[in-house]
């Protein structure tokens, strides 16, 4: 009896893909009150279930590696943590500075498929027991280089043993700012009923800001988009890329922001610990970084006389960055 019941039942709950995606879309109330006919809505990312926006480009990254048979997971069942030595599944391989490789690691936990992950050195405590606890191998690379030296060294791994590793160069890779277009504009449009007046995203791979741009620019041509990144190569924030010092990522293209801002480290600082004690938002330092830009905007659009509806992504929440020491600095603004 036990037997023809357990055959009957139909699979329940979700899988991880599943879960990628759909993220709510939140009001800053407070943040613009002052700021008549204006909203700022911030995509909050961290409800991915690796915890932030990179989840949309490593699961379209893996999808389409192994659609087109370029990467090979184990089968049905099979943990990654023991076929780190064998010669049928292959290592994916990838710079980052942690978010993405969470994100990869998780995956390949989930599916099959070991991970080989090269990461500045310098990225937060968080994130490095992350990365341990889902069993990535990890090759930590000398802080001074940034994510530009993850970069050389994944190049330098995937070139001396091409047959152990796919490398996914999520710089390069097509298929991360196709995430975005698919997926992250679309959830967009629809949260603000077509309302959306302007858009404002960080610069890292740039995939989030391509894809999305593309997209939006077709439902809309009026929507302003509006790329961030830091103000200086060297910078407090994480994961985003001073473009004009930086190895370009190949998918980057420049021509699709209607303005590009740079923000300064303590801005963002400063944004978090008021987002956190006025909104009540525990959200890292990139997000803090892409509402601050958005607040610049606002105030520029209300001096203007103009209503808008500004939307930015929040790229992953503060848990990874609760060991920065600028959490508890004194600060006259907070």
């Amino acid at each position: 009896m036990h037997s023809l019941m357990a055959t009957a039942i139909q699979s329940l709950g979700t899988t991880i893909l599943d879960r990628i995606g759909n993220t709510p879309l939140v009001r800053l109330e407070r943040l613009a009150a002052h700021l008549p006919g204006i909203q700022i809505l911030g995509k909050a990312e961290w409800v991915n279930p690796g915890g932030s926006v990179k989840d949309r480009a490593a699961s379209s990254i893996v999808s389409a590696a192994i659609e087109q048979g370029r990467l090979r997971p184990a089968r049905s069942g099979s943990g990654s943590s023991n076929l780190a030595g064998s010669d049928k599944v292959q290592h994916l391989l990838d710079a980052t500075s942690g978010n993405t490789g969470i994100a990869y690691a998780m995956l390949g936990a989930a599916m099959g498929f070991p991970v080989t992950l090269c990461v500045p050195s310098n990225v937060s405590p968080e994130r490095k027991r992350i990365l341990g606890a889902y069993g990535a191998n990890v090759v930590w690379t000398d802080p001074n280089d940034g994510s530009d030296g993850a970069i050389r060294k994944a190049r330098e791994l995937a070139a001396a043993d091409p047959e152990k590793y796919y490398y996914a160069d999520q710089y390069g890779n097509d298929a991360n700012w196709q995430a975005h277009y698919h997926s992250t504009a679309n959830e967009i449009w629809q949260q603000t009923a077509g309302q959306i007046t302007h858009f404002v995203a960080g610069l890292g791979t740039s995939g989030t800001f391509v894809g999305t741009t593309r997209r939006l620019k077709e439902l809309n041509p009026r929507i302003q988009c509006i790329s961030m990144q830091p103000d200086s190569p060297f910078n407090g924030l994480e994961g985003l890329k001073h473009m004009p010092t930086a190895i370009v990522p190949k998918i980057y293209d420049p021509s699709l922001a209607d303005r590009a801002l740079e923000m300064e480290t303590e801005a963002a600082y400063r944004m978090a610990k008021r987002l956190a004690r006025t909104e009540g938002m525990l959200v890292g330092v990139s997000s803090a970084a892409a509402v601050a830009a958005s607040l610049r905007v606002a105030e520029e659009e209300a001096a203007a006389g103009r209503e808008a509806v500004i939307v930015t992504i929040l790229p992953d929440s503060a848990d990874k960055y609760l060991s920065e020491r600028f959490w508890e600095e004194e600060q006259a603004n907070a």
